[in-house]
Protein backbone atom coordinates (compact mmCIF):
# COMPACT_ATOMS: atom_id res chain seq x y z
CA UNK A 1 0.00 0.00 0.00
CA UNK A 2 1.53 3.58 -0.63
CA UNK A 3 1.82 6.29 1.79
CA UNK A 4 -0.85 8.00 -0.24
CA UNK A 5 -3.32 5.27 0.34
CA UNK A 6 -2.31 4.98 3.95
CA UNK A 7 -2.46 8.55 4.47
CA UNK A 8 -6.40 8.76 2.86
CA UNK A 9 -7.44 5.07 4.29
CA UNK A 10 -6.19 6.90 8.38
CA UNK A 11 -9.28 9.57 7.72
CA UNK A 12 -11.42 8.83 8.52
CA UNK A 13 -10.26 6.44 11.91
CA UNK A 14 -11.90 3.28 12.47
CA UNK A 15 -15.13 3.50 15.38
CA UNK A 16 -12.47 1.75 18.12
CA UNK A 17 -8.95 2.92 17.20
CA UNK A 18 -7.91 6.52 16.71
CA UNK A 19 -6.50 8.31 13.62
CA UNK A 20 -2.52 7.32 14.41
CA UNK A 21 -3.58 3.83 15.54
CA UNK A 22 -5.91 3.20 12.39
CA UNK A 23 -3.11 4.16 10.32
CA UNK A 24 -0.46 1.96 12.08
CA UNK A 25 -2.76 -0.99 11.38
CA UNK A 26 -3.37 0.14 7.92
CA UNK A 27 0.05 0.03 7.22
CA UNK A 28 0.72 -3.15 9.42
CA UNK A 29 3.63 -1.74 11.00
CA UNK A 30 1.99 -3.64 14.11
CA UNK A 31 -0.52 -5.70 14.67
CA UNK A 32 -4.37 -5.14 15.21
CA UNK A 33 -4.35 -6.81 18.71
CA UNK A 34 -1.23 -4.41 19.48
CA UNK A 35 -2.39 -1.51 18.91
CA UNK A 36 -5.95 -2.30 20.77
CA UNK A 37 -3.97 -3.53 23.99
CA UNK A 38 -2.10 0.14 23.82
CA UNK A 39 -5.08 2.08 22.78
CA UNK A 40 -6.68 0.61 25.53
CA UNK A 41 -3.93 0.69 28.36
CA UNK A 42 -3.78 4.64 27.11
CA UNK A 43 -7.95 4.70 27.94
CA UNK A 44 -7.04 3.07 31.32
CA UNK A 45 -4.17 5.43 32.48
CA UNK A 46 -5.71 8.26 30.92
CA UNK A 47 -2.57 9.08 28.73
CA UNK A 48 -2.83 9.45 24.52
CA UNK A 49 -2.01 6.74 22.40
CA UNK A 50 0.96 8.09 21.23
CA UNK A 51 2.07 8.38 24.40
CA UNK A 52 1.44 4.78 25.27
CA UNK A 53 3.23 3.88 22.12
CA UNK A 54 6.48 5.21 22.65
CA UNK A 55 6.51 4.41 26.44
CA UNK A 56 5.52 1.09 25.94
CA UNK A 57 8.28 0.52 23.36
CA UNK A 58 6.64 -1.01 20.65
CA UNK A 59 7.72 2.17 18.74
CA UNK A 60 10.29 4.72 19.21
CA UNK A 61 9.99 8.68 18.59
CA UNK A 62 12.22 8.41 15.52
CA UNK A 63 11.46 5.86 13.40
CA UNK A 64 7.55 6.91 14.21
CA UNK A 65 8.29 10.34 13.23
CA UNK A 66 9.44 9.86 9.84
CA UNK A 67 7.19 7.28 8.83
CA UNK A 68 3.99 9.58 9.95
CA UNK A 69 5.73 12.41 7.92
CA UNK A 70 6.05 10.18 4.93
CA UNK A 71 2.50 8.98 5.74
CA UNK A 72 0.74 11.90 6.11
CA UNK A 73 3.10 14.11 3.43
CA UNK A 74 4.09 16.71 5.73
CA UNK A 75 7.23 18.15 6.90
CA UNK A 76 9.76 16.17 9.47
CA UNK A 77 11.27 19.11 11.71
CA UNK A 78 13.99 18.25 14.31
CA UNK A 79 13.37 20.21 17.50
CA UNK A 80 17.25 20.27 18.27
CA UNK A 81 18.06 22.34 15.87
CA UNK A 82 14.87 24.97 16.52
CA UNK A 83 15.34 27.94 18.83
CA UNK A 84 13.04 27.20 21.58
CA UNK A 85 13.13 31.52 22.40
CA UNK A 86 11.55 31.68 19.10
CA UNK A 87 8.68 30.09 19.52
CA UNK A 88 5.14 31.77 19.34
CA UNK A 89 3.63 30.77 23.10
CA UNK A 90 1.02 33.07 22.89
CA UNK A 91 -0.37 32.51 19.82
CA UNK A 92 -2.03 28.77 21.75
CA UNK A 93 -3.59 28.56 24.73
CA UNK A 94 -0.84 27.00 27.21
CA UNK A 95 -3.47 24.60 28.37
CA UNK A 96 -4.23 23.23 25.00
CA UNK A 97 -0.69 23.12 24.41
CA UNK A 98 -0.02 20.76 27.31
CA UNK A 99 -3.01 18.61 26.83
CA UNK A 100 -2.63 17.78 22.96
CA UNK A 101 1.03 18.18 22.85
CA UNK A 102 1.36 20.47 20.23
CA UNK A 103 3.93 23.57 19.88
CA UNK A 104 3.16 26.63 18.15
CA UNK A 105 6.97 27.72 15.99
CA UNK A 106 5.87 30.26 13.85
CA UNK A 107 2.82 33.33 13.58
CA UNK A 108 2.97 35.31 10.23
CA UNK A 109 -0.03 37.24 9.31
CA UNK A 110 -2.71 34.50 9.68
CA UNK A 111 -0.59 31.64 9.04
CA UNK A 112 0.34 30.09 12.33
CA UNK A 113 2.98 26.79 11.84
CA UNK A 114 2.75 24.26 14.48
CA UNK A 115 4.86 21.35 15.29
CA UNK A 116 3.11 17.81 16.52
CA UNK A 117 3.79 14.07 16.32
CA UNK A 118 0.41 13.29 15.72
CA UNK A 119 -0.98 15.19 12.66
CA UNK A 120 -4.26 12.53 12.93
CA UNK A 121 -4.99 13.95 15.78
CA UNK A 122 -7.79 16.26 14.33
CA UNK A 123 -9.56 17.34 17.81
CA UNK A 124 -6.32 19.48 18.63
CA UNK A 125 -6.55 20.74 14.66
CA UNK A 126 -9.55 21.87 15.54
CA UNK A 127 -9.26 23.70 18.82
CA UNK A 128 -6.01 25.60 17.84
CA UNK A 129 -8.21 26.77 14.60
CA UNK A 130 -11.29 27.80 16.44
CA UNK A 131 -8.90 29.65 19.50
CA UNK A 132 -6.55 31.01 17.35
CA UNK A 133 -8.67 31.65 14.29
CA UNK A 134 -5.69 31.13 12.48
CA UNK A 135 -4.85 28.61 9.02
CA UNK A 136 -3.09 25.87 10.47
CA UNK A 137 0.23 24.42 9.03
CA UNK A 138 1.15 21.27 10.93
CA UNK A 139 5.02 20.14 10.75
CA UNK A 140 6.01 16.26 12.00
CA UNK A 141 8.27 16.80 15.32
CA UNK A 142 9.66 13.41 17.60
CA UNK A 143 7.48 12.99 20.37
CA UNK A 144 9.98 12.81 23.03
CA UNK A 145 11.74 15.99 22.24
CA UNK A 146 8.29 17.67 21.49
CA UNK A 147 7.13 16.63 25.19
CA UNK A 148 10.42 17.88 26.52
CA UNK A 149 10.36 21.24 24.74
CA UNK A 150 7.10 21.95 26.01
CA UNK A 151 7.87 20.68 29.54
CA UNK A 152 11.08 23.14 29.43
CA UNK A 153 9.05 26.35 27.99
CA UNK A 154 6.40 25.82 31.01
CA UNK A 155 9.26 25.89 33.97
CA UNK A 156 11.62 28.49 31.74
CA UNK A 157 7.92 30.76 32.12
CA UNK A 158 8.35 30.58 35.73
CA UNK A 159 11.69 30.67 36.33
CA UNK A 160 12.07 34.13 33.85
CA UNK A 161 9.41 35.77 35.88
CA UNK A 162 11.31 34.67 39.24
CA UNK A 163 14.11 36.20 37.79
CA UNK A 164 12.61 39.66 37.02
CA UNK A 165 11.20 40.33 40.15
CA UNK A 166 13.38 38.49 42.75
CA UNK A 167 13.17 35.29 45.02
CA UNK A 168 11.16 37.53 47.40
CA UNK A 169 8.17 38.41 45.08
CA UNK A 170 5.55 35.75 44.80
CA UNK A 171 1.97 35.56 43.87
CA UNK A 172 0.78 37.58 47.05
CA UNK A 173 2.61 40.67 45.71
CA UNK A 174 0.45 41.33 43.40
CA UNK A 175 -2.02 43.10 45.41
CA UNK A 176 -4.07 45.83 46.31
CA UNK A 177 -3.14 49.28 47.91
CA UNK A 178 -5.30 47.87 51.43
CA UNK A 179 -5.64 45.52 53.16
CA UNK A 180 -9.18 44.16 52.52
CA UNK A 181 -9.15 40.86 51.08
CA UNK A 182 -10.47 38.87 48.42
CA UNK A 183 -13.94 36.99 49.27
CA UNK A 184 -14.12 33.71 48.43
CA UNK A 185 -16.41 33.72 44.93
CA UNK A 186 -13.84 36.75 43.47
CA UNK A 187 -10.63 34.40 44.56
CA UNK A 188 -12.71 31.32 43.11
CA UNK A 189 -13.42 33.12 39.54
CA UNK A 190 -9.85 34.38 38.84
CA UNK A 191 -7.73 32.40 40.98
CA UNK A 192 -5.51 30.67 37.86
CA UNK A 193 -2.30 30.68 38.68
CA UNK A 194 -1.00 31.16 34.76
CA UNK A 195 -3.28 34.05 34.34
CA UNK A 196 -1.51 35.06 38.27
CA UNK A 197 1.51 34.92 36.46
CA UNK A 198 1.08 36.22 33.21
CA UNK A 199 0.02 39.50 34.53
CA UNK A 200 2.98 39.81 36.88
CA UNK A 201 5.22 39.01 33.94
CA UNK A 202 3.51 41.68 31.81
CA UNK A 203 3.69 44.61 34.63
CA UNK A 204 7.16 43.83 35.19
CA UNK A 205 7.59 44.06 31.62
CA UNK A 206 6.30 47.28 31.19
CA UNK A 207 8.61 48.99 34.73
CA UNK A 208 11.61 47.54 32.82
CA UNK A 209 10.89 48.76 29.69
CA UNK A 210 10.07 52.32 31.19
CA UNK A 211 6.38 52.19 29.49
CA UNK A 212 4.14 55.15 30.82
CA UNK A 213 0.89 52.74 30.29
CA UNK A 214 -0.32 49.57 29.38
CA UNK A 215 -3.61 48.81 27.24
CA UNK A 216 -5.43 45.36 27.16
CA UNK A 217 -7.39 45.32 24.19
CA UNK A 218 -9.82 42.44 23.20
CA UNK A 219 -10.85 42.24 20.06
CA UNK A 220 -13.05 39.90 18.13
CA UNK A 221 -10.66 37.18 17.08
CA UNK A 222 -7.85 38.04 19.12
CA UNK A 223 -6.64 39.60 22.34
CA UNK A 224 -3.71 42.32 21.94
CA UNK A 225 -1.35 43.66 25.09
CA UNK A 226 0.38 47.31 24.03
CA UNK A 227 2.73 49.19 25.93
CA UNK A 228 3.40 52.87 25.31
CA UNK A 229 6.73 53.52 25.36
CA UNK A 230 8.44 56.94 24.99
CA UNK A 231 5.48 58.43 24.06
CA UNK A 232 4.75 55.82 21.06
CA UNK A 233 2.58 52.55 21.78
CA UNK A 234 4.28 49.12 20.96
CA UNK A 235 2.59 45.92 20.44
CA UNK A 236 3.86 43.40 23.21
CA UNK A 237 1.67 40.39 22.89
CA UNK A 238 -1.05 38.26 21.36
CA UNK A 239 -2.15 36.19 23.92
CA UNK A 240 -4.94 33.93 23.97
CA UNK A 241 -8.54 35.29 23.02
CA UNK A 242 -9.73 33.21 25.75
CA UNK A 243 -7.98 34.55 28.80
CA UNK A 244 -9.18 38.25 28.99
CA UNK A 245 -11.50 37.64 31.20
CA UNK A 246 -9.62 35.89 33.51
CA UNK A 247 -7.74 38.62 33.11
CA UNK A 248 -9.90 41.69 33.59
CA UNK A 249 -11.21 39.66 36.70
CA UNK A 250 -7.97 39.31 38.25
CA UNK A 251 -7.06 43.31 37.38
CA UNK A 252 -10.32 44.15 38.79
CA UNK A 253 -10.08 41.98 41.72
CA UNK A 254 -6.49 43.69 42.85
CA UNK A 255 -7.82 47.16 41.95
CA UNK A 256 -10.96 46.82 44.45
CA UNK A 257 -13.55 47.36 41.56
CA UNK A 258 -16.72 45.38 40.94
CA UNK A 259 -15.65 42.30 39.21
CA UNK A 260 -19.45 41.49 38.45
CA UNK A 261 -19.98 45.09 36.72
CA UNK A 262 -19.21 44.76 33.08
CA UNK A 263 -21.71 47.35 31.33
CA UNK A 264 -20.15 50.66 32.84
CA UNK A 265 -16.32 52.13 32.98
CA UNK A 266 -14.43 51.90 36.47
CA UNK A 267 -11.54 53.68 38.06
CA UNK A 268 -9.49 51.97 40.33
CA UNK A 269 -5.76 52.07 41.47
CA UNK A 270 -3.74 48.73 42.54
CA UNK A 271 0.28 48.27 43.82
CA UNK A 272 3.18 46.41 42.72
CA UNK A 273 5.68 45.79 45.48
CA UNK A 274 8.75 45.26 43.97
CA UNK A 275 10.90 44.58 47.12
CA UNK A 276 10.36 45.64 50.51
CA UNK A 277 11.57 49.19 50.53
CA UNK A 278 10.09 50.10 46.85
CA UNK A 279 6.79 49.35 44.97
CA UNK A 280 4.82 50.83 42.20
CA UNK A 281 1.58 52.05 41.89
CA UNK A 282 -0.80 51.75 38.98
CA UNK A 283 -4.11 53.60 37.82
CA UNK A 284 -6.51 50.97 36.71
CA UNK A 285 -9.02 52.04 34.24
CA UNK A 286 -11.97 49.78 32.44
CA UNK A 287 -13.89 50.59 29.43
CA UNK A 288 -16.59 47.88 27.78
CA UNK A 289 -16.21 47.23 23.77
CA UNK A 290 -18.02 45.44 21.85
CA UNK A 291 -15.96 42.29 22.99
CA UNK A 292 -15.00 42.41 26.28
CA UNK A 293 -13.21 45.12 28.64
CA UNK A 294 -10.66 47.25 27.81
CA UNK A 295 -8.42 47.76 30.62
CA UNK A 296 -5.60 50.59 30.56
CA UNK A 297 -3.12 50.48 33.28
CA UNK A 298 -1.15 53.94 34.09
CA UNK A 299 2.17 53.21 35.38
CA UNK A 300 2.63 55.99 38.28
CA UNK A 301 6.42 55.52 39.69
CA UNK A 302 6.78 58.71 42.31
CA UNK A 303 10.27 57.89 42.14
CA UNK A 304 10.65 59.95 38.94
CA UNK A 305 9.49 62.98 40.51
CA UNK A 306 12.07 62.63 43.27
CA UNK A 307 14.97 62.70 40.40
CA UNK A 308 14.23 66.62 41.21
CA UNK A 309 13.54 69.42 38.43
CA UNK A 310 17.35 69.30 36.97
CA UNK A 311 16.34 66.21 35.46
CA UNK A 312 13.40 67.48 33.51
CA UNK A 313 15.33 69.29 30.87
CA UNK A 314 15.35 72.72 31.74
CA UNK A 315 17.90 75.08 30.27
CA UNK A 316 19.29 76.85 33.31
CA UNK A 317 17.89 80.35 32.42
CA UNK A 318 14.24 78.95 32.52
CA UNK A 319 15.18 76.77 35.62
CA UNK A 320 15.78 80.37 37.30
CA UNK A 321 12.68 81.52 36.60
CA UNK A 322 10.92 78.27 37.43
CA UNK A 323 12.26 78.29 41.23
CA UNK A 324 11.62 81.91 41.64
CA UNK A 325 8.43 81.97 41.13
CA UNK A 326 7.89 78.27 43.48
CA UNK A 327 9.31 80.65 46.07
CA UNK A 328 7.22 83.74 45.53
CA UNK A 329 5.04 83.96 48.83
CA UNK A 330 1.70 84.12 47.05
CA UNK A 331 0.31 83.89 43.48
CA UNK A 332 -0.44 81.66 40.64
CA UNK A 333 1.65 79.47 38.67
CA UNK A 334 -0.03 77.39 35.33
CA UNK A 335 1.38 74.70 33.20
CA UNK A 336 -0.51 73.59 30.13
CA UNK A 337 0.44 71.06 27.67
CA UNK A 338 -1.72 68.23 26.13
CA UNK A 339 -2.31 65.28 27.61
CA UNK A 340 0.95 62.80 28.19
CA UNK A 341 3.22 66.04 28.39
CA UNK A 342 4.25 65.43 31.96
CA UNK A 343 2.60 68.11 33.58
CA UNK A 344 1.91 66.23 36.50
CA UNK A 345 5.09 65.46 36.94
CA UNK A 346 6.17 69.11 36.63
CA UNK A 347 3.61 70.24 39.59
CA UNK A 348 4.87 67.61 41.82
CA UNK A 349 8.72 68.46 40.84
CA UNK A 350 7.78 72.00 42.25
CA UNK A 351 6.15 70.72 45.23
CA UNK A 352 9.11 68.12 46.30
CA UNK A 353 10.95 71.06 46.64
CA UNK A 354 8.11 72.84 48.52
CA UNK A 355 7.40 69.92 50.63
CA UNK A 356 9.11 71.34 54.40
CA UNK A 357 7.95 70.24 57.72
CA UNK A 358 6.99 74.06 58.34
CA UNK A 359 4.66 74.25 55.43
CA UNK A 360 1.25 73.12 54.63
CA UNK A 361 0.22 71.96 51.03
CA UNK A 362 -3.37 70.33 49.91
CA UNK A 363 -3.95 69.27 46.78
CA UNK A 364 -7.12 68.27 44.31
CA UNK A 365 -7.07 65.94 41.47
CA UNK A 366 -8.81 63.95 39.22
CA UNK A 367 -7.31 61.26 40.52
CA UNK A 368 -4.15 61.72 42.58
CA UNK A 369 -1.65 60.38 40.69
CA UNK A 370 1.35 60.37 42.47
CA UNK A 371 1.47 60.07 46.37
CA UNK A 372 4.00 62.33 48.36
CA UNK A 373 4.49 61.63 51.89
CA UNK A 374 3.64 65.37 53.68
CA UNK A 375 1.28 66.39 51.42
CA UNK A 376 -2.50 66.16 51.66
CA UNK A 377 -3.92 64.82 48.76
CA UNK A 378 -7.89 65.02 47.88
CA UNK A 379 -9.50 62.98 44.98
CA UNK A 380 -12.42 64.59 43.26
CA UNK A 381 -15.47 62.97 43.15
CA UNK A 382 -17.89 64.73 40.36
CA UNK A 383 -20.88 62.07 42.18
CA UNK A 384 -20.51 62.64 45.51
CA UNK A 385 -20.37 66.49 44.46
CA UNK A 386 -17.00 67.26 45.29
CA UNK A 387 -15.53 68.91 42.56
CA UNK A 388 -12.19 71.22 42.43
CA UNK A 389 -14.03 73.99 43.43
CA UNK A 390 -15.79 72.45 46.29
CA UNK A 391 -12.33 70.93 47.49
CA UNK A 392 -10.56 74.59 47.19
CA UNK A 393 -13.68 76.06 49.07
CA UNK A 394 -12.59 73.35 51.81
CA UNK A 395 -8.66 73.99 51.41
CA UNK A 396 -8.80 77.75 52.19
CA UNK A 397 -10.44 76.58 55.56
CA UNK A 398 -7.61 74.38 55.96
CA UNK A 399 -4.91 76.98 56.90
CA UNK A 400 -2.95 76.24 53.86
CA UNK A 401 0.25 77.44 52.56
CA UNK A 402 0.79 76.09 48.92
CA UNK A 403 -2.77 74.64 46.69
CA UNK A 404 -2.27 72.74 43.91
CA UNK A 405 -5.42 71.98 41.72
CA UNK A 406 -5.27 69.53 39.27
CA UNK A 407 -6.92 71.04 36.32
CA UNK A 408 -8.82 74.32 35.89
CA UNK A 409 -11.81 73.56 33.66
CA UNK A 410 -14.57 76.27 34.71
CA UNK A 411 -15.08 79.50 36.08
CA UNK A 412 -16.04 78.38 39.27
CA UNK A 413 -12.85 76.54 39.84
CA UNK A 414 -10.97 79.29 37.77
CA UNK A 415 -11.93 81.97 40.25
CA UNK A 416 -11.83 80.46 43.36
CA UNK A 417 -8.00 79.73 42.50
CA UNK A 418 -7.44 83.18 41.67
CA UNK A 419 -9.08 84.84 44.80
CA UNK A 420 -6.93 82.43 46.91
CA UNK A 421 -3.47 83.40 45.51
CA UNK A 422 -4.55 86.94 45.92
CA UNK A 423 -5.04 86.32 49.63
CA UNK A 424 -1.75 85.24 50.21
CA UNK A 425 -1.32 81.58 48.78
CA UNK A 426 0.75 80.06 46.38
CA UNK A 427 -1.50 77.99 43.46
CA UNK A 428 -0.30 76.15 41.14
CA UNK A 429 -2.53 74.29 38.44
CA UNK A 430 -2.52 73.05 34.99
CA UNK A 431 -5.00 74.51 31.77
CA UNK A 432 -5.06 72.94 28.46
CA UNK A 433 -3.47 75.29 26.37
CA UNK A 434 -0.71 75.06 23.36
CA UNK A 435 1.46 77.28 24.53
CA UNK A 436 1.90 79.85 27.41
CA UNK A 437 0.32 83.09 25.72
CA UNK A 438 -2.58 81.27 25.11
CA UNK A 439 -3.26 79.92 28.33
CA UNK A 440 -4.07 83.87 29.65
CA UNK A 441 -6.74 84.58 26.94
CA UNK A 442 -7.87 81.25 27.46
CA UNK A 443 -8.81 82.29 31.12
CA UNK A 444 -10.26 85.72 29.77
CA UNK A 445 -12.25 83.44 27.36
CA UNK A 446 -14.04 81.30 30.41
CA UNK A 447 -15.17 85.05 32.17
CA UNK A 448 -11.88 85.54 33.90
CA UNK A 449 -12.00 89.19 34.76
CA UNK A 450 -8.28 90.79 32.87
CA UNK A 451 -7.33 92.75 36.51
CA UNK A 452 -7.94 89.17 38.53
CA UNK A 453 -5.70 87.56 35.78
CA UNK A 454 -3.29 89.99 35.82
CA UNK A 455 -2.95 90.22 39.71
CA UNK A 456 -2.82 86.83 40.45
CA UNK A 457 -0.70 84.80 38.02
CA UNK A 458 3.08 85.02 38.02
CA UNK A 459 4.41 82.35 35.40
CA UNK A 460 3.12 80.23 32.90
CA UNK A 461 5.59 77.07 31.23
CA UNK A 462 4.09 75.52 27.99
CA UNK A 463 5.58 71.65 28.20
CA UNK A 464 6.13 68.86 25.54
CA UNK A 465 7.72 65.42 25.57
CA UNK A 466 10.19 64.82 22.89
CA UNK A 467 11.77 61.65 22.43
CA UNK A 468 15.84 61.33 23.60
CA UNK A 469 18.26 59.71 20.87
CA UNK A 470 19.73 56.62 21.66
CA UNK A 471 23.32 57.53 22.82
CA UNK A 472 24.50 54.07 21.60
CA UNK A 473 23.25 54.27 17.63
CA UNK A 474 23.10 58.29 17.08
CA UNK A 475 24.92 59.30 14.23
CA UNK A 476 25.61 62.95 12.81
CA UNK A 477 24.01 64.00 9.98
CA UNK A 478 24.20 66.24 6.86
CA UNK A 479 21.10 68.45 6.86
CA UNK A 480 21.06 71.25 4.05
CA UNK A 481 21.33 74.76 5.36
CA UNK A 482 17.96 75.67 4.10
CA UNK A 483 16.38 73.01 5.99
CA UNK A 484 17.88 73.78 8.92
CA UNK A 485 16.80 78.04 8.59
CA UNK A 486 13.13 76.55 7.95
CA UNK A 487 13.03 74.60 11.24
CA UNK A 488 14.07 77.59 12.81
CA UNK A 489 17.34 78.06 13.34
CA UNK A 490 19.27 81.39 12.91
CA UNK A 491 22.05 82.29 10.56
CA UNK A 492 24.63 82.87 13.38
CA UNK A 493 23.39 79.21 15.01
CA UNK A 494 25.04 77.75 11.71
CA UNK A 495 28.39 78.34 12.48
CA UNK A 496 29.98 74.49 12.15
CA UNK A 497 30.63 73.86 16.26
CA UNK A 498 27.61 71.29 16.09
CA UNK A 499 26.18 69.34 14.19
CA UNK A 500 22.52 67.59 14.04
CA UNK A 501 22.51 63.65 14.61
CA UNK A 502 19.45 61.45 13.83
CA UNK A 503 18.47 58.11 14.82
CA UNK A 504 19.69 54.45 14.38
CA UNK A 505 19.05 50.85 15.47
CA UNK A 506 20.36 49.04 18.36
CA UNK A 507 19.26 46.82 20.60
CA UNK A 508 19.90 49.25 23.58
CA UNK A 509 16.70 51.03 21.73
CA UNK A 510 14.91 48.15 20.54
CA UNK A 511 15.28 48.97 17.46
CA UNK A 512 13.53 53.07 17.27
CA UNK A 513 16.46 54.93 18.03
CA UNK A 514 15.32 56.16 20.83
CA UNK A 515 15.20 55.83 24.30
CA UNK A 516 13.94 58.10 27.36
CA UNK A 517 11.90 61.48 26.85
CA UNK A 518 12.96 65.14 27.83
CA UNK A 519 11.08 68.34 28.42
CA UNK A 520 10.76 71.02 26.10
CA UNK A 521 9.51 74.23 27.91
CA UNK A 522 8.19 77.67 27.14
CA UNK A 523 9.01 79.14 30.61
CA UNK A 524 7.24 83.35 30.57
CA UNK A 525 7.06 84.80 33.65
CA UNK A 526 4.12 87.72 34.17
CA UNK A 527 6.27 90.92 33.50
CA UNK A 528 4.45 94.70 33.83
CA UNK A 529 4.37 94.77 30.15
CA UNK A 530 2.86 91.96 29.77
CA UNK A 531 0.37 92.89 32.91
CA UNK A 532 -0.76 96.11 30.66
CA UNK A 533 -1.69 94.43 27.75
CA UNK A 534 -4.09 91.88 29.62
CA UNK A 535 -5.43 94.83 31.51
CA UNK A 536 -6.05 96.36 27.65
CA UNK A 537 -7.79 92.78 26.45
CA UNK A 538 -4.93 92.22 24.32
CA UNK A 539 -4.81 88.97 22.01
CA UNK A 540 -2.27 86.00 22.47
CA UNK A 541 0.01 87.53 19.11
CA UNK A 542 -0.25 90.74 21.39
CA UNK A 543 1.09 88.85 24.78
CA UNK A 544 3.76 85.96 22.63
CA UNK A 545 5.34 89.75 20.66
CA UNK A 546 6.19 91.11 24.49
CA UNK A 547 7.27 87.37 25.36
CA UNK A 548 9.69 87.63 22.61
CA UNK A 549 11.43 90.87 23.22
CA UNK A 550 11.94 90.23 27.01
CA UNK A 551 13.46 86.82 25.60
CA UNK A 552 11.14 84.09 26.34
CA UNK A 553 11.81 80.87 24.07
CA UNK A 554 9.02 79.53 22.00
CA UNK A 555 8.41 76.13 22.32
CA UNK A 556 10.05 75.19 18.90
CA UNK A 557 13.40 77.43 20.39
CA UNK A 558 13.81 75.68 23.11
CA UNK A 559 13.64 72.22 21.33
CA UNK A 560 16.01 73.64 18.64
CA UNK A 561 18.60 73.84 21.82
CA UNK A 562 17.99 70.22 22.38
CA UNK A 563 18.69 69.60 18.42
CA UNK A 564 22.33 71.55 18.87
CA UNK A 565 23.09 69.40 21.85
CA UNK A 566 22.68 66.24 20.60
CA UNK A 567 19.84 64.91 22.76
CA UNK A 568 17.25 64.59 19.78
CA UNK A 569 16.42 64.94 16.49
CA UNK A 570 15.71 67.68 14.45
CA UNK A 571 12.63 65.18 12.85
CA UNK A 572 11.30 64.83 16.61
CA UNK A 573 11.47 68.68 17.41
CA UNK A 574 9.37 69.52 14.22
CA UNK A 575 6.74 66.95 14.98
CA UNK A 576 6.30 67.78 18.81
CA UNK A 577 6.06 71.46 18.37
CA UNK A 578 4.31 71.97 15.05
CA UNK A 579 1.63 73.53 15.87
Amino acid sequence: MSATSIAASASPPSKTLPGLAHALVQAELLPRTLVEQIHQRGQETRTSFIATLIGSGSMNASDLAHWVSKTFSLPLLDLDAYDPTRLATGAIDPKIIQSYKVLPLLKRGNRLVVATADPADHEAEDKIKFQSQAQIELVVVEYDKLTRIIDQAGQSASSQISALVGEDFDLSDLSDDSEATETKEQTAEVDDAPVVRFLQKMLIDAINMRASDLHFEPFEHFYRIRFRVDGELREIAQPPASIKEKLASRIKVISKLDIAERRVPQDGRMKLRISPEKSIDFRVSTLPTLYGEKIVMRILDSSSVKLGIDALGYEPEEREKLLRAIHRPYGMILVTGPTGSGKTVSLYSCLNILNQPGVNISTAEDPAEINLPGINQVNVNEKAGLNFANALRAFLRQDPDIIMVGEIRDLETADIAIKAAQTGHLVLSTVHTNDAPTTLTRLMNMGVPAFNIASSVILITAQRLARKLCTQCKTPVDLPAQTLLEAGFREEDLDGSWKPYKAGKCNACGGTGYKGRVGIYQVMPISEEIQRIILNHGTAMDIAEQARKEGVRSLRESGLIKVKLGVTSLEEIIAVTNE
